[in-house]
């Protein structure tokens, strides 16, 4: 049986970088437990003071089937390229000018919501199909694939 994954990413600000990434997946922050209305007050019930209310975050597939993203705060920023990334398949099935022009459509959006666009690859048969290389609010580095 296959096992269910969650992907971490470690953090400045969990909540922007998780409504990032709720946008781009199309995917839903993570709701708060029980009946609370808001994970402030999940949290205020839970005794952790507002200071420490951004430390994590989380998003989820409306419809169960993708991995949970999870968001942890961390003291230090960014240092290197990612070694792991996510791919966003944003043009499935598309090929040549209509599938870049979809990635390109896509791209539009999500700098719309803080990415950051870094390299076009043009197609290059049989293999490369082409994709852009993109960056989240804190530049941790994507594919639109």
């Amino acid at each position: 049986m296959a096992r269910d994954i969650q992907i971490t990413f470690d953090c400045a600000d969990p909540a922007a970088l998780a409504t990032f990434w709720a946008e781009a997946l199309r995917y839903q922050v993570q709701a708060p437990p029980g009946d609370f209305e808001s994970w402030d007050q999940a949290l205020e019930a839970m005794g952790v003071p507002p200071e420490h209310r951004n430390d994590a975050s989380a998003v989820v597939d409306p419809d169960g089937s993708g991995p949970r993203l999870f968001f942890q705060r961390v003291p230090e920023p960014k240092q290197v390229k990612n070694r792991v990334h996510v791919d966003v398949r944003a043009a499935p099935g598309l090929a040549g000018d209509e599938r870049m022009a979809a990635l390109e459509a896509e791209a539009d959006r999500l700098v719309a919501h803080g990415a950051a666009r870094l390299t076009r690859h043009e197609p290059a048969p049989p293999l490369g199909a082409g994709h852009l290389v993109m960056a989240d609010p804190e530049g941790n580095e994507f594919c639109l694939d």
